[in-house]
């Protein structure tokens, strides 16, 4: 310990099941990759641009999140984003921050560098 579970993809709804068993196991959970946009959005108000959305997945998303505080998992997402105005190899690329949010017309592509530092340092103490 700790036990660190680190989760991707594009959907919450495809991972509900997986989510919850490991909130059980774990001591931190990290979610990058598609799905950390719907958290943002529905558990933190964040403004996710045309980022990957899981509507289906944000009806659970609080439920997780509470899960998750009452069993004392640490719950790790992103706070900045590499962005981009489409998914191509000439996008333009920018950056976001949650407090300035992800603008319409641009998607959240990957995790900032901040993030990058952050999830460094959870992985970093696992065992």
């Amino acid at each position: 310990r700790p036990f660190l579970a680190i989760l991707g993809g594009a959907k919450v709804q495809d991972k509900i099941q997986l989510i919850e068993n490991l909130l059980d196991k774990v001591d931190e959970m990290i979610v990058g990759g598609g799905m950390a946009y719907t958290f943002k959005k529905v558990v933190q108000g964040v403004s996710i641009g045309g980022s990957l959305y899981d509507e289906q997945g944000a009806k659970i998303v609080k439920d997780l999140m509470a899960k998750a505080e009452a069993k004392g998992v640490k719950f790790h997402l992103p706070d900045d984003y590499v962005t981009a105005d489409k998914f191509d190899v000439n996008a333009t690329v920018g950056a976001a921050t949650d407090a300035e949010g992800i603008p319409d017309g641009w998607m959240g592509l990957d995790i900032g560098p901040k993030s990058t530092a952050k999830f460094a340092e959870v992985v970093g103490r696992a065992k």
